[in-house]
């Protein structure tokens, strides 16, 4: 049996936290495998979770295990890290990295570097691999004057996240429209609510039609519910007579009430024309959910928003389940710049507005069209990446490993630092 060191944002409301979890279900599905420890770290300001169930109980056993077990100085086999590769670093004898990774065309030398003293790294989308394989840097060997392409060299596996089989929990919502889209995510940059928002009302100006605006600043607090509000009063106050609806909700939600706001008789599609998706976890409850998408063909949601499909002559390809938005390529604006994370020469999506107001027209005008290619989605989906083949997936990769040659990781460490 190995013992397994879990570095990673157990308790948080974040995506990040979400795929600590995850990771710590796969191993928990294998008890004859897998001794597990836990270490939680913060990320960023989010909230913790708050629901006391059989989980939470199970996370604090892990949390005072792992404290007794330090106190005794204790070793591990293997260390999975769940976080930002800039957070990596050798726990144990092999050391596998857990990151839904980039939303960009690159990472950054920082994460490179990191990345190098990584025994095999998975990521949750094709997206995200193709980033890491693809991110290159040209450097000189400071003690031989050689020059070095520095690139990964481990193996990066790609498991994404399973279909959660929960109930939909009924949710009142204070709705004066009947046909609503929705969009879930944090007010920041990459998420490009504004946009969302804006190009929305001014599409749906003079008909009665609703968004509704599921999002926080940081935390699911009355500050924060405040600091939303100011966020969509200012962005509104120029549509004073508009006929469409926007609604802010803001707040802690079970995964039952989420499921029931996807399910929602009034809410018919969700809309996500964010840069740049590392995975895409909202767009993905929404599709198991038989939730109609719009969403631009880039990034980590392009995994499971296709489906094989047979014509009319038997031929199988790849066909779109989603409203597809097209969008240019151009480098990250300089507010979203985030230095050793979001790299200032890298490029990722930018929306076209045209495209986005056009595709809303049509969701509203064939919403029935859209709800029978979400409800083939779904079964797909089912079928495709449930808990169990996840769970399998995930515990298989981590029983794969291969090691890089010190001399290796430091001569490309040292090709990465002659970088300016």
């Amino acid at each position: 049996m190995k013992k397994i060191i879990i570095k990673g944002p157990a308790l948080s409301q974040s995506g990040y936290g979400e795929h600590t979890r995850f990771v710590l279900r796969s191993l928990r599905s294998r008890p004859d495998l897998f001794d597990i420890y836990l270490v939680n770290i913060n990320w960023g300001t989010m909230s913790w979770l708050w629901e006391n169930n059989e989980e939470r109980e199970w996370i604090d056993f892990l949390l005072a295990k792992t404290i007794e077990y330090g106190q005794q100085k204790g070793s591990f086999d293997i260390s999975i890290q769940v976080t930002i590769p800039e957070e990596w670093e050798p726990l144990a004898p092999v050391n596998i990295g857990v990151t839904a990774g980039v939303e960009t065309t690159k990472i950054s030398p920082k994460w490179l570097e990191k990345c190098l003293h990584m025994d095999r790294i998975i990521v949750v989308s094709e997206y995200a691999k193709y980033a890491f394989e693809n991110t290159t840097y040209q450097g000189v060997n400071q003690q031989t004057g050689e020059e070095m392409t520095a690139k990964i060299t481990c193996p990066i596996d790609v498991v994404g996240y399973p279909v959660k089989e929960k109930d939909a929990a009924a949710i009142e919502l204070d709705l004066s429209t009947d046909f609503n889209f929705l969009t879930v995510g944090t007010w920041i940059v990459r998420k490009n609510l504004e946009n969302t928002i804006k190009w929305f009302v001014e599409q749906f100006y003079e008909q009665s039609v609703g968004l509704i605006v599921k999002t926080t600043t940081a935390k699911n607090s009355l500050i924060d519910r405040r600091q939303c509000e100011i966020r969509l009063k200012e962005l509104l106050k120029e549509y004073t007579d508009r006929k469409c609806q926007v609604y802010l909700l803001h707040g802690d939600m079970t995964e039952e009430e989420m499921n029931g706001l996807y399910q929602h008789p009034k809410v018919k599609c969700l809309v996500n024309i964010a840069h740049g998706e590392g995975f895409g976890l909202p767009l993905f409850e929404a599709s198991y959910n038989a939730l109609p998408v719009l969403t631009i063909p880039y990034g980590g949601q392009c995994d499971f928003l296709y489906m094989p499909t047979k014509d009319k002559k038997g031929k199988v390809s790849n066909k779109a389940m989603f409203s597809s938005v097209s969008y240019d390529m151009a480098p990250v604006q300089d507010e979203a710049v985030w230095e050793g994370v979001i790299q200032k020469d890298s490029q990722w999506a930018y929306p076209k507005e045209w495209d986005y107001k056009k595709t809303l027209r049509t969701i509203h005008k064939n919403i029935g069209s859209c709800k029978a290619k979400a409800n083939k989605l779904k079964k797909h989906l089912q079928k495709e990446l449930s808990a169990e083949n996840q769970y399998k997936k995930f515990c298989g990769s981590i029983m794969e490993n291969q090691s890089l040659d010190e001399n290796e990781i430091d001569e490309l460490y040292e090709s990465l630092m002659a970088q300016p």
